[in-house]
């Protein structure tokens, strides 16, 4: 899944950032409202982690806008306020969530994981196919029940192919949902992570490449 953090606390925000990168998930990271809102015009987001009190446009704008543009992103948001009436009026502003500073990290990998199963790509916590079984939640990941040892990048590929259920998914859409902005369009990593992926999963083949439109399970 592809997350976009928008936290002014640019230590808490890199810190969540890496936090979730570890749990196989891509992830860009923004400071200011206004960053925010430019970044969910260009790219698609699973999920927004808002911080509420951004600077230059607050975190309530960026939560009223999207939610008046219809756009389907989920929306867990941060404050340092965990009162009532503070939690009530930023879910009747549109966030689908709602976390108050300090939090568990734990916690909030199960929200953000939770808001993504709610998306317009509903997430299962445990995908299959080709014989392959994907725990999402616990990242774990077996064929035939023989337990696999994946690499982030490489869970993240498996999860987006499971996920197109058949589907062909494409080199540029499988950077676009398993790595994040600071990736090379020109890169090889595809590449090289489908070939590892591959060694892995071992015979018969189960990623079938498409000539020209990109890869299969």
């Amino acid at each position: 899944m592809r997350i976009l953090v928008a936290e002014d606390q640019r230590f808490l925000a890199d810190l969540v950032a890496e936090g979730l990168r570890e749990q196989a998930m891509a992830v860009d990271v923004v400071y200011d409202g206004a960053a925010a809102l430019e970044r969910l015009t260009v790219n698609e987001y699973d999920v927004l982690v808002l911080d509420r009190d951004l600077p230059g446009v607050h975190g309530d704008d960026v939560c009223r806008e999207l939610t008046m543009s219809g756009q389907l992103v989920r929306i867990l948001m941060l404050t340092a306020s965990g009162q009532l009436h503070d939690r009530v009026s930023g879910l009747n502003l549109g966030a689908d969530d709602y976390l108050a500073k300090p939090f568990s990290f734990e916690e909030l990998v199960a929200r953000v994981r939770a808001l993504a199963r709610r998306s317009n790509r509903p997430l299962p916590p445990v995908l299959e196919g080709g014989g392959i079984t994907l725990d999402t939640a616990h990242r774990r990941a077996a064929r035939d029940g023989r337990p696999l040892r994946l690499s982030l990048k490489e869970f993240a590929v498996l999860e987006v192919l499971l996920r197109a259920q058949g589907a062909v998914v494409s080199t540029e859409e499988l950077l676009e949902r398993a790595w994040d902005e600071r990736t090379d369009p020109f890169t090889t990593a595809v590449k090289v992570t489908m070939s590892k992926l591959r060694a892995k999963l071992g015979d018969p083949p189960v990623i079938v490449t498409i000539p020209g439109s990109g890869y299969r399970i």
